[in-house]
């Protein structure tokens, strides 16, 4: 194993943006970039043996401050949309900033996704932190979180979170991967099969936004209970899927133990490689992006329609406005710890 650092850009400010590539014995490697804590590549091998890049990025550090669609990068202090962007903590309510209309996306408008972390080696670790200050974005307490990226010599790259303030406030941190098992900018996604453990989801509206409602996948285009092609249902005209062009919606996972467990498996079947997801996370994100086609990744490849799918381990969104939802109140003083792992590998 070994950890390799290089410079990839530079900021407007002249700071210098830094990639971190971890390698395994295999030749399996994860790449990633301290603007963002962002996850730039994932080179897995697939059937033939060929290494093949499974995440979707940009070549360039001026690329990712435009990135818009969040590619790779560690989304906080709030992943998802907080309708009308507002909340009540403690009898106070907080007004957040309105970056989609008028709910706050993904932390608002300088959200973690557009930070320059610190980073810092650690055996076959890189750990990255970042402080934000009490108020940014709207958000009380200052938030200390450090992500730490390990790949083991089993090809799973396990993405750890550690969070605390002192002030209670809200948090719901995820990793914003997109995904293409047959490698980046090859063809669409809609023929490959996925599985998710879960036999309930959170109902939205035309706005993406949660109604409150935790209902049965079972009947509708969300069931993927037993493995289906990603595109099999696609174009249902149920669920928002039309509305939206295609998946934008957060999976209730049948949690066990409550303990990190395998909640989903995406393969792709003509290349062989499977990425098997597990979390400790009550929720976890499928978006489908529609169109990519005005795209140009790295290598210059363009993406074009049906290029992904995220699956984004999470919290519900707009958590604080349903009662019937898991918290994401972290209280003063406390420390909250979960852990994502993409486990990639041969069939």
């Amino acid at each position: 194993m070994s950890v390799t650092v290089s410079e990839f850009g530079h900021l407007p400010s002249g700071e210098a943006v830094l990639r971190y590539t971890i390698t395994n014995k295999h030749g399996a490697s994860a790449s990633i970039l301290n603007y963002g804590a962002t996850w730039q590549s994932m080179f897995v091998p697939n059937r033939k043996g060929e290494l093949v890049d499974v995440v979707l990025g940009y070549d360039t550090i001026e690329d990712y401050q435009k990135n818009f669609m969040f590619l790779g990068a560690i989304i906080g202090r709030v992943a998802n949309r907080i309708k009308n962007a507002r909340f009540a903590l403690g009898g106070v309510e907080y007004n957040l900033a309105a970056n989609l209309g008028n709910e706050c996306l993904h932390g608002g408008v300088v959200g973690f996704d557009k930070k320059l972390w610190q980073a810092q080696i650690d055996g076959d670790s890189v750990f990255f932190s970042l402080t934000s200050p009490d108020g940014e974005e709207g958000f009380p307490g200052t938030l200390s979180v450090v992500v730490i990226y390990t790949l083991d010599e089993e090809n799973a790259l396990s993405i750890q979170y550690l969070i605390n303030s002192d002030q209670d406030t809200i948090q719901n941190m995820t990793n914003h991967a997109y995904f293409n098992l047959a490698g980046q900018g090859h063809g669409n996604v809609l023929g490959q099969m996925l599985q998710i453990h879960a036999d309930k989801f959170t109902r939205i509206d035309s706005s993406v936004v949660p109604t409150g409602e935790i209902v049965p996948v079972f009947g509708t285009p969300l069931d993927f209970t037993k493995a289906k092609p990603i595109g099999r249902d696609i174009n249902a005209k149920a669920e928002q899927v039309d509305v939206l062009g295609g998946y934008d919606h957060n999976f209730v996972l049948n949690h066990k133990s409550g303990g990190v467990e395998k909640i989903a498996t995406a393969v792709d079947p003509i290349g062989g490689v499977a990425m098997d997801v597990y979390t400790d996370q009550p929720g976890i994100q499928l978006f489908t992006p529609p169109d990519f086609s005005y795209m140009t990744g790295k290598g210059g490849v363009q993406y074009g329609p049906g290029s992904s799918f995220c699956l984004e381990t999470q919290h519900f969104a707009d958590a604080m406005n349903h009662e019937n939802f898991p918290s994401i109140v972290l209280l003063a003083g406390e420390v909250f710890s979960s852990e994502t792992v993409y486990r990639f590998r041969v069939e």
